[in-house]
């Protein structure tokens, strides 16, 4: 009843204000129903003790306000659809066509390290299906990331050199003599809100969120966690990780019935929180992934944060989208390529010269 009467105290005009702030600070459109929002905005600001509505909007206003104070009230609000290889196309393209060419152009300039982003990595499962995607890309194409050890190529030891695949994912990745590293490789994950991307360092995952993978595939790249644990108080999680208990983002205890990112696999990716909307320059990518994110800002920002994306691309990288989204702006020089029914976008050799490098 309380928390009823203080959501009916919260006034149009100010949810306005607040989506507006929320969508020039962050890109993100609230869409949710009012009442819906003002719920979420008075347990927020009983949380925060921070008196009243006007209080709220008063921090918001602030230019100089602490960055997660937005995550922490967009926590809850953001539907993030997320899951291992849930854009399987998009990453068969990137394994059988992008990967290849990557590694061709880069074994001819010389070796160098091959960086990927996944921006709006949510809960880590994208980064990690890229990540196991290009361990397959690099195996087909004879080579293996020089940061990485791998398995052998069948998984049963003889080393045949021949990647079994199921479900577009390859069951094992070589290092058999015929497969060399040529180069690093860096997996970049990043997301709005900190408690995504602390289960994504975790990597614990329910067993369940895997099942669309192939076992040999799970086998390779997870662990099982048989011993019980529970997640701590707040505060003590980082603790808890270095005792060895590893906890859910959910807080839920862990049995058999999760699994953990095996270190090899989790060496290759480094997560960090980021607001795509005002994004810290972290270098240049051979690859972009920005799926399922655009939806969620107005034009002006999905143009703006296109075209960011297209600045952060290395000449000749490659743009992934998923495949209800379109490109905002016409003024971008992006070339389609379609591999196996997945159209993604390839930003021109000669993009450089236009675009600011």
């Amino acid at each position: 009843m309380h928390k009823l009467m203080a959501a009916s105290t919260i006034l149009e005009h100010e949810l306005s204000e607040l989506r507006l702030l929320v969508e020039r600070q962050t890109g993100v459109v609230l869409d949710c129903p009012s009442g819906e929002l003002a719920t979420h905005v008075a347990d927020y600001i009983e949380v925060q003790d921070l008196g009243s509505s006007a209080a709220l909007l008063e921090r918001l206003r602030s230019q100089d306000q602490d960055p997660a104070n937005w995550s922490s009230l967009l926590d809850g609000l953001m539907n993030s659809s997320t899951g291992f290889y849930r854009h399987p196309g998009a990453l068969n393209a990137l394994a059988r066509q992008v990967v290849p060419q990557l590694c061709a152009r880069k074994s001819a300039d010389g070796p160098s390290p091959l960086r990927i982003w996944s921006a709006g990595c949510a809960t880590g499962e994208e980064a990690y299906s890229i990540a196991m995607a290009v361990c397959e890309g690099l195996s087909q194409a004879g080579s293996a990331p020089a940061n990485v050890t791998t398995a052998s190529s069948n998984g049963n030891g003889t080393g045949n050199g021949k990647a079994a695949r199921s479900g577009g994912i390859a069951d094992n990745i070589g290092n058999s003599a015929g497969v060399k590293p040529a180069f690093s490789l860096h997996i970049v994950g990043s997301d709005l809100l900190p408690r995504h991307i602390e289960a994504a360092d975790r990597g614990v995952y329910p067993q369940s969120a895997l099942e669309g993978l192939p076992p040999a595939s799970i086998r390779n790249y997870f662990s099982k966690i048989s011993s019980t644990s529970v997640l701590p108080i707040e505060g003590e999680t980082e603790k808890a990780s270095k005792n060895g208990n590893p906890t859910t983002a959910q807080g839920s205890r862990i049995g058999s019935a999760h699994l953990l990112v095996k270190p090899r696999l989790r060496s290759l990716v480094t997560f960090n929180c980021m607001n795509l909307a005002r994004p810290g320059y972290i270098g240049r990518f051979d690859v972009i992934f920005c799926m399922d994110v655009l939806p969620h800002f107005s034009r002006a920002q999905r143009i703006a944060l296109l075209e960011r994306l297209h600045l952060y691309l290395e000449p000749g990288g490659y743009l992934f989208l998923s495949q209800t989204e379109k490109l905002a702006s016409s003024n971008l020089n992006f070339r389609s390529e379609t591999f196996d029914g997945y159209t993604f976008h390839r930003k021109p050799m000669a993009a450089s010269a236009a675009y600011g490098r």
